[in-house]
This record gives C-alpha cells, sequence and structure tokens, in this order.
C-alpha cells in the first residue's frame, strides 16, 4: 500500500511538472511579439490599401467628372466664351 501511494504521488507530481511546463511555454509563445507585430503591421497596411482602392472606386467617377468640367469651362476660357 505504500508503494502506491507514493505511485500516486510521483504521477501527480509529474503531471503538474507538465502542465507547469506546458503552461510556461505558452505564457512564453503569448509574450513574444516579434511575429505578432509583423502581422499587426502586414493587417494594417492590407487595412489601408483597402481603404485607397474603396476610395478610388467610389469618388473616381465624381472626380473624374470635375475635372472633365473643369477642362471645359478653362478650354471655354481660351476660346473667349465666358
Amino acid at each position: 500500500m505504500n508503494y502506491s501511494i507514493e505511485f500516486k504521488e510521483i504521477t501527480m507530481t509529474t503531471l503538474m511538472v507538465s502542465v507547469l511546463a506546458f503552461v510556461s511555454g505558452v505564457k512564453d509563445r503569448v509574450s513574444s511579439e516579434k511575429g505578432a507585430t509583423a502581422t499587426e503591421y502586414s493587417l494594417l497596411v492590407a487595412f489601408i490599401a483597402f481603404l485607397i482602392i474603396g476610395g478610388v472606386g467610389i469618388f473616381g467617377g465624381a472626380l473624374n467628372g470635375w475635372f472633365t468640367d473643369l477642362g471645359t469651362t478653362v478650354g471655354n476660357w481660351a476660346n473667349g466664351q465666358p
């Protein structure tokens, strides 16, 4: 009976050491920000690129029309028309 108690204590100690090693490994991976920083910057750059593409898509036609009207107006001034 004494052997079974020691066996349980050894098993529990081994289990506790394994759990502590696992938690320590997870904590080190979470606290390491080298890869996380690069990922965050790449997501930020992608988000800004999508905003620029979306802005050009939405306002591009209106801006093209505005510059066309401006060009027509300036062309009329050059021809002497008001």
